[in-house]
């Protein structure tokens, strides 16, 4: 009498011949129909835990991770937000009250875009900018009234004029390539978790369920409740029921290689901290180059829109006011307060520590999960509750009998199932659902790529636009294909003086170059602090 908590049973208590038996050999056992069928659908539910149960580290990584990098980020803006705020009402007073909303929108567009807003990077920039221009515009010369018309005609000559010098063109670069690689990397994050969460839902095919319950009860059944199924018999019953799954194992190890290089920028010269840091400080000093050149340009516009109208009631002869140099002194960051300012930058730079310390082990956690999806079938046969493991290979359950497993164990993948022995696979019918993971693994791949490169393919997959270049890409649709050839590893070329390459300035007659000296180019390009 088998000793199976089944077989104990009052109604099964004997031993039958086994013809009745479509799974297990048909030879004397004491399993029924009914039981067989049962332990079928045992054999089912143990499979899809135990894939649960192994694909949990792979799935909280990126979940934890996830949540982490967001809630740091969103903390890391409002703190960079406030510092600002702080900074400002401190050295300009009323006059930036009046004017404030000018930056609470700059910061209202970044969160935006962060959280996936289609928001062009370098356009809404250009707009802060020119926003900024038409208030300090009316700041500097209050003895005139401006129309509308007039003030939209002061912000077209904000690139020909450069009334704030070259911040505005630094800080685009290092703005749409730091926020690019943050908002990239998350939503890396969440592929990854939600690819991670489906696919470890395993949903058998009739043929691995039987195979399943041949692996795992018809031992039982066959009165040899202690043997184990032999280690290489069962990674041929799991390379057969996770074929699909290991198809995934290629996408899946770009898009965690993709990561890792995007993780590697905000780390380095894409770091975020290297614009929220100091943002409010080269803000400053865009002011006081436009306080500084004022004069020559209220010329040059008053040349290019015409003369204004006097304001009502002031004497047209009437200048800058006496308080206006006193208001915008320039600010030196050596001073920058020790109270709520100093409070607020001390733990923006408190966020960023943190944030920087969870990219790292957010790395160490993505290269530990490469290979999984292929691994998978070792993963689940290691288990000692699984098998008899491979020192006992001439003790364990083959499928038939108490003895060796004989057959080759099979490749990964859904078309070296073809002569899998012990699982029937269709390996004409691949699983949808699976290669719909793919298809996301691959796109977001590509995105992660571009981001690498500082190009937002984000915008140009949203944008209504028929020009193709995104925010931070430099790119026309003539130069830039839509899909990258990924070469180079490098992190961008510096200058012996540390000066930022700009590839802006001759972009309109920029020559027919290869590809690969545009790329170049474009990773020439780096931060000034």
């Amino acid at each position: 009498m088998c000793i199976l908590h089944g077989c104990v049973h009052v109604l099964y208590p004997f031993i039958f011949a086994g013809e009745h038996l479509r799974i297990c050999p048909q030879e004397y056992t004491c399993c029924t129909s009914e039981m067989e069928d049962k332990l079928s659908q045992q054999s089912k539910l143990e499979f899809e835990n135990l894939v649960e149960e192994m694909s949990h580290f792979v799935r909280t990584t990126f979940v934890s991770r996830h949540k982490k990098f967001d809630e740091f980020f969103r903390e890391l803006l409002e703190n960079a937000e406030r510092s600002l705020n702080d900074m400002f009402v401190r050295t300009y007073g009323m006059l930036y009250m009046q004017n404030s909303e000018v930056f609470q929108e700059l910061f209202i567009e970044l969160k935006r875009y962060y959280t996936g807003g289609n928001v062009n990077l370098e356009e809404m920039l250009n707009d802060f900018w020119a926003r900024l221009l038409e208030r300090m515009f009316q700041l500097i010369n209050p003895q005139y009234h401006f129309s509308e018309d007039y003030l939209e005609c002061v912000s077209k000559y904000t690139d020909q004029l450069k009334p704030f010098g070259d911040v505005p063109r630094k800080l685009k670069v290092q703005v749409t390539r730091a926020f690019i690689a943050a908002r990239t990397f998350v939503q890396g994050l969440t592929v990854g978790r939600e690819v991670a969460n489906r696919v470890s839902k395993v949903s058998p095919t009739p043929g691995c369920i039987r195979a399943l319950m041949k692996m795992l009860y018809c031992p039982y059944c066959r009165g040899l409740p202690t043997v184990k199924p032999c280690d290489n018999y069962c990674l041929n019953v799991m390379k057969g029921c996770l074929a699909n799954q290991a198809d995934l194992d290629t996408e899946w190890n770009l898009f965690i290689d993709a990561m890792l290089l995007v993780a590697e920028r905000l780390e380095g010269p894409f770091n975020i901290e290297s614009v929220m840091d100091p943002i409010d400080v080269k803000i400053s000093e865009a002011i006081m180059n436009m306080q500084e050149n004022s004069m020559q340009v209220s010329a040059k516009v008053f040349q290019g829109c015409g003369q204004p109208k006097p304001a009502p009631g002031l004497r047209s002869s009437r200048s800058v006011p006496d308080n206006f140099n006193t208001r915008f002194r320039p600010y030196n960051p050596e001073e920058r307060p020790t109270t709520a300012a100093g409070t607020s930058l001390d733990r923006l730079r408190t966020i960023w520590r943190t944030m920087q310390h969870g990219v790292i082990d957010i790395k160490e956690k993505l290269k530990l999960s490469k290979k999984f999806w292929s691994a998978l079938p070792y993963t689940v046969c290691k288990k000692e509750s699984v098998t008899a493991g491979p020192s006992n290979d001439d003790d364990c359950w083959n499928g038939h009998a108490k003895a060796k497993y004989l057959p080759e164990i099979m490749n990964d993948g859904l078309t070296n199932q073809i002569n899998n022995p012990e699982v029937d696979v269709d390996i004409t019918r691949p699983d949808t659902y699976i290669r719909q993971q793919i298809m996301a693994l691959r796109v977001m791949t590509n995105k992660l790529r571009n981001a690498y490169n500082g190009n937002d393919v984000n915008f140009q997959d949203t944008s209504e636009e028929t020009s193709g270049s995104g925010s931070g890409s430099g790119c026309t649709d003539d130069i830039c294909p839509t899909e990258f050839e990924f070469i180079t590893t490098e992190a961008p070329l510096v200058d012996s003086d540390r000066r930022e390459v700009d590839s802006s300035a001759s972009r309109s007659s920029r020559p027919a170059f290869t590809w690969s000296v545009i790329c170049l180019a474009l990773l020439l390009q780096r931060q000034c602090r």
